[in-house]
């Protein structure tokens, strides 16, 4: 069990998730030679082992390959994993969550109150705070807080510890929705986001807040999402 952040994310993986998304990026083209690791190393202010773990990590990917008297060459690219889409509306945001139909691993329960904003709404009485693990097809995506209006929980417990919170939300009438609000923003994981998403500490991340009141301006739902830099990806229609 690493005891440090350094041993959840060796120097040579950050080094390495750095290359890759060079590759990913096309910076780096298919048949394109790498820089030698003297290079590297002067790049990244590491030791030239170093540079040549991150090299070694990116091969056994099949993602570089090293020719005898001729250097290391990109023969390979990263899966395109940006399947999940972080939608501009709640109906659509619903509906990403149905399809997707993640794994839960709830990790916490407990009451707690909500670090609400002015502009988000009233607080009610009593909240319900659950954090929990999406995955898919056993791959973490995202780590996510929800605090929960207790009398909005009360209403269907059950559902809400082993099912994704935003659809059940969208199905109620009483109370319904009727103010929803999302900020965007990047931002590098933590120790705590880096061990449960299983990415390099420092590795990029998205982080989303979601706001949903009732007509009377009650905050029934705040959500704190962290989702994986790698997997996100947003479409927006541009209006001229």
């Amino acid at each position: 069990m690493p005891s440090s952040a350094e041993g959840l994310s060796p120097k040579y993986a950050r080094i390495a998730d750095s290359m890759r998304r060079r590759i990913a990026r096309r910076t780096w083209q298919q048949g394109a030679k790498l820089p030698t690791n003297d290079a590297l190393a002067a790049e990244f202010g590491v030791s030239r082992v170093t540079a040549r773990q991150a090299v070694e990590l990116l091969a056994r990917e099949g993602l570089v390959e090293a020719r005898q008297g001729r250097g290391t060459y990109v023969v390979g690219a990263p899966p395109e994993d940006r399947w999940l889409r972080v939608e501009t509306s709640l109906a659509a945001l619903a509906e990403v969550y149905r399809d997707t139909s993640p794994e839960i691993l709830n990790i916490e329960e407990s009451n707690a109150t909500p670090p609400l904003q002015p502009a988000d709404g009233e607080p009610a009485e009593r909240y319900v705070f659950m954090r929990r693990v999406h995955s898919r097809g056993g791959e973490p995506y995202c780590v996510i807080s929800i605090y929960l209006d207790e009398a909005v929980f009360r209403q269907a417990p059950e559902r809400f510890r082993r099912e994704v919170v935003i659809p059940i939300l969208t199905e109620m009438r009483r109370p319904a929705i009727a103010q929803a609000r999302q900020t965007f923003s990047i931002g590098a994981a933590d120790l705590d986001v880096s061990r449960h998403l299983r990415i390099p500490l420092g590795a990029p991340v998205a982080e989303v807040r979601r706001v949903f009141a009732s007509e009377d301006r009650r905050v029934l739902y705040l959500g704190e999402v962290t989702y994986r830099g790698d997997f996100v990806r947003i479409e927006m229609d541009l209006k001229p």
